[in-house]
């Protein structure tokens, strides 16, 4: 096993492959608590959505290769897709978005996790369809870090000089760097302030639970999407967050379009 986190352990991701497919028989026969079927069909999608982000998180931290990603994220943008469809159900609206990015923290690092993910892994097909899921919800044209991961890849995104949430200013910043040095500078101090601003997190803090608790990985897998797209020199970042594989492969395969594969 060659892990990516120091605080990951070969007991922490056999047992977390355990419960994972635990949980998924457990569902097959068992109803969640809900106050309506309409509810419980949200919750049981998201579930399955956040079960299976959890999963290329902890298949990343343990070290297995990057290709072993490909089929995970496919499911997963379909897992945001179904549940998206059964929220709009419950909530009555038809165009909701499955993260509150404007409103949580969490939600909106989530978010640019699965964006960046699809960057770094170059699944434009697959960063198309979750994109659509938040910019139908009224997100469109309305963050600077948001459009500044999707303008590089994705036709007629917008320039905006604000964000939602103060964690992000070093990365928005160092896209807009006067100089190679000081951008670089800025995504180090990204890195560096990255975990203690997530606090309220429900992962914050995990990796003290012990090998049968909920870890799964901390990657701030925006900042190497940022790296990746704004040729920013990470050579000299070395902090545990930043998921220096997943850029390294970014960088290695910029002449492979993977959604043709599929």
């Amino acid at each position: 096993m060659n892990k990516r986190q120091k605080f990951y352990s070969e007991a922490h991701y056999k047992n977390f492959l355990k419960e994972y497919d635990e949980v998924i028989e457990f569902c097959k026969t068992n109803t969640l608590e809900s106050d309506s079927p309409e509810e419980e069909a949200s919750l049981r999608a998201e579930q399955f959505q956040s079960l299976l982000l959890d999963k290329i998180s902890a298949c990343y931290t343990a070290g297995e290769e990057i290709e072993v990603l490909f089929p995970l994220l496919e499911k997963l943008i379909q897992k945001y897709e179904i549940w998206q469809k059964k929220l709009a159900i419950f909530e009555q609206a038809l165009k909701i978005s499955p993260l509150a990015i404007d409103d949580w923290p969490d939600q909106y690092e989530e978010c640019v996790q699965v964006i960046s993910l699809c960057i770094l892994l170059h699944r434009t097909d697959l960063l198309k369809r979750f994109v659509v899921l938040i910019d139908e919800a009224g997100y469109v044209g309305d963050d600077t870090l948001y459009e500044d991961l999707l303008k590089k890849v994705l036709p007629n995104r917008h320039d905006v000089d604000r964000w939602y949430h103060d964690v992000y200013t070093p990365l928005a910043q160092a896209i807009y760097a006067d100089s190679k040095e000081n951008a670089s500078k800025l995504l180090d101090e990204y890195c560096k302030q990255w975990y203690p601003a997530f606090k309220q997190a429900s992962w914050y803090d995990t990796h003290l639970q012990g090998e049968k608790g909920s870890y799964v990985g901390y990657w701030a897998i925006e900042a190497g999407a940022i790296a990746f797209l704004y040729n920013i020199d990470d050579s000299k970042i070395d902090h545990m967050v930043y998921p220096k594989a997943l850029v390294d492969y970014a960088r290695n395969n910029t002449t492979i379009d993977r959604s043709k594969e599929t």
